[in-house]
Parts: structure tokens; sequence; C-alpha cells
């Protein structure tokens, strides 16, 4: 129906050249005036149809609903009249084969009508753009069948309802991505912060064990310091101790030099921290916000802080090498003293059966009161040794070492008076007499007192001897106002 009817091959022609020509004649004469009329009426569709022509389709697309439209309902559910089914035919060759071509074209018998007509409606067509026929197409089919407004209509909001689907796809797509792409990023930045802090973590471990080993070196180089001159001393100590178990002694060595060790950090830190509260007192009294270097304690023992890094192994070397600490003196001068040697053992009930024996070895310390105990140095030993513990309560403890032969001045009421030449013979006299009368023992301070939990550990220790003289072991109970202690105690001395 859409295309033309060919005739069979084995059709007579019964028409002349002639007689096609009068009939092509005919056949055009007529449709100049049906062309024109044609025109001027889709003039008039014209303006109506661009009322009209919002549907949401393209015009291919909408020239495909018509076709479709056309086939499928031509005859179901409309029947366009016999002019309208030529036009329509018409418009559809004009669409898909372009203008009328003979040549191209099979000839057509005088007796098909249809063919001829067909023809005719084609040929009346011209050569109208492709555009301007499917647009004649649509606007035939709707004036000539209600139902195809309907039939677009359905379609574009099927077509809107697919386009809606299909945006809606492309969002939930597009949120999908950028949820992948979120939880990538956020996986990469979950990822670059755990490396950054497993880095953090081990340059933090690296750091603490290099630190560690550092403390550890130092410490053993201190120890090495401190063992090198308490050797003697404790090995002598532990056999008296323990006479017949070397096992034992060396155990009690190891303890001994620990201890020691810690008490020496201890008395270390203790210093450092005398020294930097003195500076911040000396700040404060001058009032200026320059910085003041750290006071130099050249009275205080030496001390080598383990967590210092810029202290050295040839410090302590010197130190150790040269074994002269500069110890606090009660006077005007300085001597040098070596530093004592102290530690503490817990067995405290064991050592006070011991003392017991020894009637002279416990003493009562009265309340409010320091009592000294005097050790004349003795020409056959070179280091004193002392222990001593008590009952239930703490005590104070210091040590002071009396030089035999050092003697310092001290202030006379008599010096500076003017004399008279009349006296003067009698009053030098008497001044020699009072100035060799003011005259004192050298005494240097060894260990400061301080309160020790002699209840709890056998507080021990040793002193090499400086020279001739006297250690004064002073037992402090000034600082408790009601109750007497007893101390145990044991003091020799060794070669």
């Amino acid at each position: 129906m859409m295309e033309f009817d060919r005739e069979e091959h084995g059709r007579e022609m019964t028409d002349t050249n002639g007689e096609n020509d009068v009939i092509n004649t005919e056949n055009h004469a007529p449709c100049t005036e049906e062309d024109h009329t044609s025109r001027e009426d889709n003039e008039e569709n014209q303006k109506s149809w661009s009322l009209e022509r919002n549907w949401g389709f393209t015009l291919h697309e909408l020239f495909r609903l018509a076709l479709k439209f056309f086939k499928e309902m031509n005859g179901k559910a409309f029947n366009p009249t016999y002019e309208e089914n030529l036009r329509l035919v018409a418009l559809h060759k004009q669409i898909t084969l372009g203008p009328y071509n003979p040549e191209a074209c099979p000839e057509i018998g005088f007796f098909d009508w249809l063919g001829n007509d067909r023809r005719k409606e084609w040929l009346r067509l011209g050569s109208m753009a492709k555009e301007d026929a499917m647009e004649d197409f649509v606007k035939l089919l709707n004036s000539c069948c209600a139902l195809f407004a309907p039939y677009v209509t359905s379609h574009k909001i099927e077509k809107e309802e697919q386009e809606k689907r299909q945006r809606e796809e492309e969002e939930r797509l597009r949120l999908e991505r950028e949820e992948q792409e979120r939880r990538r990023l956020e996986e990469e930045a979950r990822r670059r912060e755990e490396e950054e802090m497993r880095i953090k973590e081990e340059e933090l471990r690296r750091k603490e064990e290099s630190e560690r080993l550092q403390i550890e070196r130092q410490k053993q180089q201190i120890m090495a310091v401190l063992n090198a001159q308490t050797a003697a001393q404790f090995q002598q100590y532990a056999k008296q101790q323990c006479p017949d178990n070397p096992d034992q002694q060396e155990l009690l060595i190891k303890q001994l030099q620990e201890k020691h060790y810690q008490q020496y950090v201890h008395q270390a830190l203790r210093l450092q921290q005398m020294a930097s509260q003195k500076q911040q007192e000396d700040s404060n009294a001058t009032q200026t916000s320059e910085a003041l270097p750290a006071p130099v304690l050249s009275e205080a023992v030496p001390i080598c802080n383990p967590n210092n890094q810029s202290n050295s192994l040839e410090n302590h070397e010197q130190q150790s090498d040269s074994k002269a600490f500069h110890l606090c003196v009660e006077g005007t001068s300085e001597a040098p003293i070596i530093a004592p040697s102290m530690w503490t053992r817990p067995q405290v009930k064991e050592f006070k059966e011991k003392v017991l024996h020894d009637e002279d070895s416990v003493i009562t310390v009265g309340r409010g009161e320091v009592l000294t105990v005097r050790v004349p140095t003795h020409e056959g030993g070179s280091h004193l040794f002392w222990e001593f513990a008590t009952d239930h309560y703490d005590i104070g403890f210091g040590l002071y070492f009396e030089w035999k032969d050092l003697t310092v001045p001290t202030n006379s009421k008599n010096e500076g008076e003017p004399t008279t030449d009349a006296n003067e013979g009698t009053a030098q006299a008497e001044k020699e007499k009072l100035t060799e009368q003011s005259r004192r023992p050298l005494v240097n301070e060894v260990v400061p007192v301080s309160r020790r939990d002699s209840h709890e550990e056998v507080y021990a220790g040793s002193h090499q001897y400086p020279g001739e003289g006297v250690h004064l072991l002073k037992f402090d109970n000034s600082y408790s106002l009601w109750r007497p202690k007893v101390v145990y105690y044991r003091v020799y001395y060794t070669r």
C-alpha cells in the first residue's frame, strides 16, 4: 500500500508514445491548480500546527511515530479518505526517495489507476524538502485521525518516564561513583595516616631504643668508674659478711655496686636541682631578663647525670684518675676529700642480733639531741667502714672529718683594737696567747646530715682516710621532740 505497484514484465503495452505524452500533459495540467491549493492549505495549517507542535519530540522522532501509527492503525483505528491516503503515500515517497524521477521509477500501466494517482500526487510535491515532507505527513495524519495526538502524548509520557529513569540511573551511578571515589580517598587517607603513624612509632621506638642504649652505656661507664673506686672496699666487706661463700660474696658485691650507683645518681640529681634552684634565686634577686650561667659548685661532688648526653666517658675517667673531690669545708679554706661510698642492705634483724653482743655498739640518742661518735684514724688503716640501724623510726646521719694538724682562726674580740706605746709589749703577748686559744681544728663535711630510713634498711659506707685526723659520725635526732632513738652501729677500719 505504501509503494507503487509495479507492472509485470509480461504485460503488453497498448499506449503509444503520443498517447503517453497526452496523458502526461493531462496529468500535469491540473497539478498546478491543485498544488497551489495545497500550498495555501499548508500555510494555513502551519500557523495552527506551530501552536500544537510542542509534543516533546524532534521532527524525525515525530515522523517515525506518525509512520508507525499509520502502518499499525490504518484501517483499524481510523480510515483516511482516498485523497488523504494518496497524499500520505506521496509524502512518504518524497521523504524516502526524494522528488519523482521517471528514469529511476518503473513505468506504470495505463489501466493502473491507483499507481497513476499515486504518481500524480508524488509529482505534485515537486522538489519539496525532506523536512517539509515530514512535517506535512505528521500534520496530515494528525488532522485526519484524532487518536494520533493521544498516541504521541502517551509516547511523550513514556519518553519522559524513560528519560527520568535514565537520569535517575545516571544520578545513581554518579552517586555510586562519587561514593566509591570518596571511599577510595578515605581509604588512601587512612592508609597514609597509618603509614605515617607507623613511621612515627618506628622513629619513636628507634629513638627510645637509642636513648636506652645510650643511657645503658653511660650507666656502664659510670658504674665502671665507681666500681674501680670501691672494688677493694666491697670485696673486703663481702668477705667479712660471707667469709666461706664466694657466690654470696659476688652477689653481695653486685648488690652493693648497684645500690651505690643508685645513690650516686640520686645525689647527683639532688645537687643539680640545688644548683638550678640557686640559679633561679640569683636570677630573681638580680631582677634581670638575661639568662645567667649555672653556678659552679666547687664544693660539691661532681655529678654525672645519665640523662644528660653531654657528659662523656673522658670526664668520668678524669674524675676517676684524680679522685680528688672538693667537699664543703667548715672554715675559710678547702681541702681535697675523696668521696665516700655508701650503700644499704635489708638484713636489719640479723645486723641488730650481731651488734647486741657488744654493749658499746648500742647507743640512745635523746629527743632533740645530736650525738657525735669520734673515730680517729688508725696508723695501720686506710679506710673507715660504718654500719648502723635503728628501732622503729628514722634518724639523721652525717659524716665529718676533723684534721689533726690543720686549724682555722676564729673571731676574737681583741682583734683590731688599738694599743698604746706603753702597753705594746704586754698587749702583743696577750694577743698571741688569745690567738692560740682562738684557733680550732679544720673540719670537712664528707656526708651532709640527712634523715635515713635506718629502721627499714642497714645503712653502710666506707671512706678513704684523707690524712691523720678524726672521723665524726653525727646521729641527729634534733627534729624529734618526743621520741629518743636507739642506734645499733658498728665501726671498723681496713688496710
